[in-house]
């Protein structure tokens, strides 16, 4: 039996490298679990000391100072630790909320607001913009609206009956975050345009900085914020308009409305989060060909590396 546990304990955690991630990223099952810990909540109840602990050992492992009784789980878990509080280009804290595993926590209350019936127009706006600034702190510190022109369509749905209005107005939110966000990305990183990224060889070693790939970076970071509200947005609405219409639960229980869609919003956005962000991997590739001739000439590899940032 114990050598059934060993098996199973290398294929969980396998040999340790250092800033590499756990899981293969050439699969997008291997990005999704690498995302999975990258945004664990728990990492949040991390202390000051169990983090400089992390730090010391990952450091004390690069100068082959590691304890000999360290295992390779210790290491990966301290990395985790690593890479869900500091940022990989800074070496910086993070803001709590604004790290990619306080997504979930912080911005639910604002999933939830978004999707409250019967809003206003300054209800609305109201939570768009405590979306958006949330969603602008996360972009850039994870860095290298558009709702009021729907009340058009609002009022068109009038011809579809009490239920179809219902349906439409609670979708209403998802096209102005999904276009929000893009621009929110674009505003938060517009400066890598214009100053490029730097982009590494296969050892890290820095090549120069890249227009190209900030673009890269930019496009694919962007993309990722347009499917992450999908779920999130358009799941609950469903959810909630089924159990209204199709089950008595709610008119057995109707103080129970509030607390179920608080419920149902949460896991939509615990299931969409690392969905979206896993489109991609961090650390993405790009041909050599596709650079700069500067870089192009510093390197002899086929592909360079460039961090998306998230």
């Amino acid at each position: 039996m114990s050598g059934v546990a060993t098996a199973k304990a290398s294929l969980e955690y396998p040999p340790f490298q250092l800033n590499k991630p756990r899981f293969g990223q050439g699969t997008f099952l291997g990005r999704y679990r690498h995302f999975l810990d990258i945004i664990d909540p728990r990492t949040l109840l991390t202390t000051k000391e169990q983090l400089e602990d992390a730090i010391k050992l990952l450091e004390d492992f690069k100068a082959g100072r590691a304890r000999s009784d360290v295992t390779d789980k210790e290491l990966w878990h301290a990395q985790k630790i690593k890479q869900a509080i500091i940022h990989p280009d800074t070496g910086k804290k993070i803001f709590m909320p604004f790290r990619m595993s306080g997504y979930v926590p912080f911005g639910t209350p604002t999933v939830v607001g978004l999707l409250l019936p019967n809003q206003t127009l300054a209800t609305t706006v109201f939570w768009q913009w405590l979306n958006q600034s949330h969603n602008a702190c996360v972009n850039f510190a994870n860095r290298n609206a558009t709702k009021v022109g729907l009340n058009v369509f609002i009022n068109k749905s009038s011809s579809l009956g009490p239920t179809g209005q219902i349906f439409v107005k609670r979708f209403v939110p998802f096209p102005a975050v999904a276009l929000a966000n893009i621009c929110n990305v674009t505003l938060m990183r517009y400066n890598e345009l214009w100053e490029g990224i730097e982009v590494m060889d296969s050892e890290g070693n820095v090549l120069g900085t890249s227009m190209i790939a900030a673009k890269s970076a930019l496009i694919e970071t962007a993309m990722t914020r347009v499917v992450l509200p999908a779920p999130v947005l358009l799941l609950p609405p469903i959810i909630m308009t089924f159990i209204e219409n199709r089950t008595k639960f709610l008119k057995r229980f109707p103080r129970m409305h509030f607390p179920l869609q608080v419920l149902v919003c949460t896991a939509s956005f615990g299931f969409a989060l690392p969905l979206a962000i896993s489109m991609f991997p961090q650390m993405a590739e790009m041909k050599r060909s596709r650079v700069e001739p500067e870089i192009q000439a510093a390197t002899s590899e086929d592909t360079v590396l460039y961090n998306k940032g998230l």
